[in-house]
């Protein structure tokens, strides 16, 4: 039942990280048509890391970006593959509170199942937790199930952003994980926050990212249960992604997410139950 992969396609003139989601319409193939609104399905993750016994990272001084390349197409915002089939992808982002990242790598690993990260750089740099540097460790293990994605240095919204700033982010990133894995980040990128607008795809792809990536299936998991608005319990995690992912979808967690790893089993083993083959977005949208 797997069906070719269709990648949806949407360039937009501008959106807004805090209003509500985007909700385009899906034609019978399965592509998206864009719907003129003023908002995306913005998610932003805490930014004070967690502390632990520091270790010192190599010292890998930034260097100056390449110029932006104006001849390099837009870059393609992408938030779901193929309608057809039965590939899902779950997708984590880190870049801020590092929570239990290791104990979702390692249960991933330890149950084989294929998943996409977005780190920043800023993560790999931290010199107060070793949590992104062991991440990268065990990704670098394991090619064969990791996929690894730009995700920024510095979580700022792009959409404040020059080219030349844009271009900076995403090299920067490059450099700081370099030393720790070797995976190529090209061509994923993942706006942080979810926030893009024309300009920033235009920036993005200049910068060499042919793919921005969002989702469709957003756990919210960043946010605490003891918050205003509350955020998700286990049960809410694992109830929203299973009544709401289906063919092609992309999943949003966080490696440091509240609840994200307690949740984790009943989501792979509903996900599984279902019929649905979880897959990196290599394999999902047909790069891999």
């Amino acid at each position: 039942m797997l069906g070719a992969a269709v990648l949806t396609v949407a360039v937009l003139a501008g959106c807004v990280s805090q209003g509500p989601s985007a909700s385009p319409t899906s034609s019978a193939a399965g592509t998206i048509t864009p719907v003129p609104t003023s908002g995306v399905a913005p998610t932003s993750e805490p930014t004070s890391p967690a502390s632990s016994a520091p270790t010192a990272a190599p010292t890998v001084a930034p260097t100056v970006a390449p110029a932006p390349t104006a001849t390099l197409a837009a870059s393609r915002l992408v938030s779901h593959g193929s309608r057809t089939g039965t590939k899902i992808a779950l997708t984590y982002d880190m870049g801020g509170r590092v929570g239990d990242a290791v104990a979702i790598m390692t249960w991933l690993v330890d149950h084989q199942v294929h998943a996409t990260v977005f780190m920043t750089g800023a993560m790999a740099d931290n010199i107060n937790t070793d949590a992104g540097r062991v991440v990268l460790g065990i990704i670098e293990d394991h090619p064969e199930l990791f996929t690894l994605g730009n995700h920024s240095y510095t979580h700022r919204d792009f959409r404040t952003l020059t080219a030349a700033e844009i271009a900076y982010e995403l090299h920067r990133t490059e450099v700081a994980i370099a030393p720790w894995c070797s995976q190529d980040l090209h061509p994923w990128f993942r706006p942080p926050s979810g926030g893009y607008n024309a300009a920033v795809l235009t920036a993005v792809g200049a910068a060499g990212y042919p793919d921005s990536v969002t989702w469709d299936v957003d756990t919210i998991d960043w946010r605490p249960v003891i918050n205003d608005p509350p955020g998700p319990t286990t049960g809410d995690i694992v109830a929203k992604v299973l009544a709401n992912t289906r063919a092609g979808s992309i999943v949003l967690n966080h490696l440091g997410g509240y609840n994200t790893y307690a949740a984790l089993p009943r989501v792979v083993e509903g996900l599984r139950a279902a019929g649905y083959d979880l897959v990196t977005l290599d394999e999902l949208l047909g790069t891999g």
